[in-house]
C-alpha cells in the first residue's frame, strides 16, 4: 500500500489529523488495533477548550457538539465549606468550555471520515513503524484478517497513546523523557442520578480533592482523591457516597444528589513529555507524546493543538514543498505543551491533600485558594488557561 500520510491510532489527534488533511486534499490512511464499537463505548471525560470547540466547527464536525455540548460559562472551587465562582465568560472576553465526552468526539470524527471514503483500518495488529529516517518510512501491520500489510508512506503521524508503538519509533539516544508520578489517584465513578451542580465543582477538604462533574442529565461523573494503589473493591456504594459526601460537605448545606453507581475506576496521576516530538519523517501527537493529569482537563485539548500545528505544517509541506513548519513542529506543539503541564500542575497542587503536608502547608494552600478567588487578575488566569489561550 501507498498514501501520503500514515496515521497510526484513532483517537482523537489520529482523526481529525485524517479529517483535516482530507479537507486539504491530502491522502491518509489511519491503522488501529482497537474495534469501531470498543473505541465509541470506551466513556472518557471531555472538557473542551474554546479553541477546540472552534476547530471543529471549522473543520465541519461540530454540529452534533453544537446541540449536545453543555456549555459552561464558568466554574466552582469550593474550599472552607463554601462555593467560589470562576466567571470564565467575564474574565476571558466570552470565552467558555465545553463538555462533550471523548468518546462523542470520537463518534463525530468515524462518521466524517467514513463518510468521506476515508481509510481507517480497524483491529490492526503486531504494528511497528520503521525506517523514519528515510524518504519512504513504513507502517507494517496485520489486519484484521490476518492477512500482513505493509504501508508505505511520506509521513507518519503517531497518534497511537502513551502505550503505542510510535514513540519507541524514536531512538532512546536521539529522546528525552521528563516524568513525574503523583503520590496519588482519582477514584472515579459513574452514577444513574440527575446533575447536583450545574457547573462542574472543583473542592478541597483536608480528607483530599473531589471533582463533581456531569456526562449527561442523567449520568453523572464525580472523582475523588485516592490511593493509586487502592482497588475499587474495598469501596461499597455506600462507602463511596459517605466519601464523597464529606469531602464537599459545608456550612452551605450543600450535598450532593445520589443514585445507583454502575462504575467504577481508579485513574493514576502523571505528568509526562517526550521531547522532541519528531524524528526524521515521524511526528507525534497526543498522548504519545505528552500526558497530563486530569485536573486542568487538558488532554484531548493538547492532542488537538499538537494537530493544528501539523495539520499546517504538512499542509505547507504538500502545497509548496517547504518543510519549515515540519522542522519546527516539535519546538511550536511544545511551547503549548509546557505551559499546560504547569497549569495542570498548579492546579493539582493546589486542590490535592500531600502526605505529610505540615499545617504551614495547608494553610499556603488556603491562601493560595483565597487569592485566586478573590484577585482579579488571578481568577483571570486561571480562566483563560482553563478555557484555552487561542490557537496561533
Amino acid at each position: 500500500m501507498r498514501t501520503q500520510v500514515g496515521i497510526v491510532g484513532a483517537g482523537p489527534a489520529g482523526l481529525m489529523l485524517s479529517h483535516l488533511l482530507h479537507l486539504r486534499g491530502v491522502e491518509s490512511v489511519v491503522v488501529e488495533s482497537r474495534s469501531r464499537e470498543a473505541i465509541e463505548a470506551t466513556i472518557r471525560a471531555g472538557i473542551l477548550e474554546q479553541s477546540t470547540v472552534d476547530m471543529m466547527a471549522r473543520a465541519g464536525v461540530g454540529d452534533r457538539l453544537k446541540r449536545e455540548g453543555v456549555v459552561h460559562h464558568g466554574t466552582i472551587l469550593r474550599f472552607n465549606g463554601r462555593d467560589h465562582r470562576i466567571d470564565f465568560e467575564g474574565l476571558t472576553g466570552g470565552r467558555v468550555a465545553t463538555l462533550y465526552p471523548q468518546h462523542e468526539v470520537l463518534k463525530d470524527l468515524i462518521k466524517a471520515r467514513l463518510d468521506a471514503g476515508g481509510d481507517i483500518r480497524f483491529e490492526a495488529k503486531d504494528t511497528v513503524v520503521e525506517d523514519v529516517e528515510s524518504p519512504r518510512p513504513r507502517i507494517r501491520f496485520t489486519d484484521k484478517d490476518g492477512r500482513a500489510q505493509n504501508l508505505e508512506c511520506d509521513f507518519v503521524a503517531g497518534c497511537d497513546g502513551s502505550y503505542g508503538v510510535s514513540r519507541p519509533a524514536i531512538p532512546q539516544d536521539k529522546r528525552k523523557d521528563y516524568l513525574r508520578i503523583y503520590p496519588f489517584g482519582w477514584f472515579g465513578i459513574l452514577c444513574e442520578a440527575p446533575p447536583s451542580s450545574e457547573e462542574l465543582v472543583y473542592a478541597r477538604h483536608p480528607r483530599g480533592f473531589a471533582l463533581i462533574s456531569s456526562r449527561t442529565p442523567e449520568v453523572q461523573r464525580m472523582y475523588f482523591q485516592c490511593d493509586p494503589n487502592d482497588k475499587t473493591d474495598n469501596w461499597s456504594e455506600d462507602r463511596i457516597w459517605e466519601e464523597l459526601q464529606t469531602r464537599v460537605s459545608g456550612e452551605d448545606g450543600f450535598r450532593l444528589k445520589e443514585g445507583r453507581i454502575f462504575q467504577k475506576n481508579i485513574v493514576p496521576m502523571r505528568s509526562f513529555v517526550c521531547e522532541p516530538m519528531q524524528h526524521g519523517r515521524l511526528f507525534i501527537a497526543g498522548d504519545a507524546a505528552h500526558t497530563v493529569p486530569p485536573t486542568g482537563a487538558k488532554g484531548m485539548n493538547l492532542a488537538m493543538a499538537d494537530i493544528h500545528v501539523l495539520d499546517r505544517a504538512l499542509g505547507r509541506f504538500y502545497a509548496d514543498g517547504s518543510t519549515d513548519l515540519l522542522d519546527t513542529y516539535s519546538e511550536t506543539a511544545l511551547k503549548r505543551v509546557w505551559r499546560a503541564q504547569h497549569f495542570s500542575w498548579w492546579m493539582t497542587s493546589m486542590l490535592h491533600r500531600f502526605e505529610g503536608a505540615s499545617e504551614f502547608d495547608e494553610k499556603r494552600q488556603l491562601a493560595e485558594l483565597d487569592l485566586v478567588t478573590s484577585s482579579v487578575p488571578a481568577a483571570t488566569s486561571l480562566a483563560q488557561n482553563y478555557v484555552g489561550l487561542p490557537l496561533e
